[in-house]
């Protein structure tokens, strides 16, 4: 998590790049970049469920509400959105479009 100007924002490494994810839930304006990195699971046909997603979602402390991390969506409430950020490497520095 870091702070560009009065902006808390988290950061995350995953598989293929990095994503970053304003640090407020929309659900109820929680941290939400404090919350867990975690995965999900799934109902399947065979009365089971499977763990999936490991690494890909993050967990909301404050309500436990999960939001994809690439691409801000809840879970949860499909009309929900956490603000996501376009993020861009250049050699070992990361650079974040903020927008206005």
């Amino acid at each position: 998590i870091v702070t560009i100007g009065r902006v808390s924002v988290g950061i995350f490494q995953l598989d293929d790049g990095y994503a970053a994810l304003l640090n407020i839930c929309p659900h109820r304006a929680g941290q939400l970049c404090e919350g867990p990195v975690c995965g999900t699971t799934r109902h399947t046909d065979r009365a089971e469920f499977i763990y999936e997603r490991a690494g890909e979602l993050i967990r909301c402390a404050w309500h436990g509400w999960e939001f994809d991390i690439r691409s801000g969506k809840c879970l949860v409430d499909e009309k929900l959105k956490a603000r996501i950020f376009p993020v861009h490497v250049d050699g070992e520095d990361i650079y974040l479009e903020m927008g206005r």
